[in-house]
């Protein structure tokens, strides 16, 4: 990918990838309870990594988020299928989740399932699958 030249695009790249960076983790923790989780979290991420691809080009955007997208797919794949198989040590079925409230200083009292750790499976694959796939396609990477 070619570096853009347009200051305005590079300028709000700042600002549309962040608001989509927070909203793909709004997306990932509520996912669990309720519409939304790890996919499309992590579609959104994909999402707004790509819009820096394209504001600020493959170097650059290679040096401010140095991530191999496939080793991303492998550690993605490993949570997942390892919180479906969790489950088998405690005498469960596949997949069964479990939950509990805890309290945090900040937060105070919040719900944490075990859920929450296979969204984040899928939302690490989710991303590392669809960057490979661009920039495949675009030919930037090996």
């Amino acid at each position: 990918m070619v570096k853009s030249n347009d200051l305005i695009l590079r300028t709000m790249t700042v600002l549309i990838a962040f608001i989509l960076f927070g909203f793909a983790v709004y997306l990932l923790l509520a996912g669990h309870n309720a519409p939304g989780g790890g996919f499309i979290g992590g579609l959104m991420t994909a999402a707004a990594i790509l819009l820096m691809y394209m504001a600020y080009g493959t170097t650059t955007a290679n040096k401010i988020l140095p991530i191999n997208y496939r080793i991303l797919i492998t550690v993605g794949l490993i949570i997942a299928v390892g919180t479906g198989v969790g489950s088998f040590i405690f005498g469960q079925p596949f997949m069964s989740q479990t939950f509990d409230y805890y309290h945090f200083p900040l937060f105070g009292e919040l719900e944490l399932a075990t859920a929450l750790i296979f969204d984040l499976g899928v939302y690490l694959t989710v991303i590392g699958v669809t960057m490979t796939i661009v920039l495949t396609i675009s030919n930037d990477r090996e």
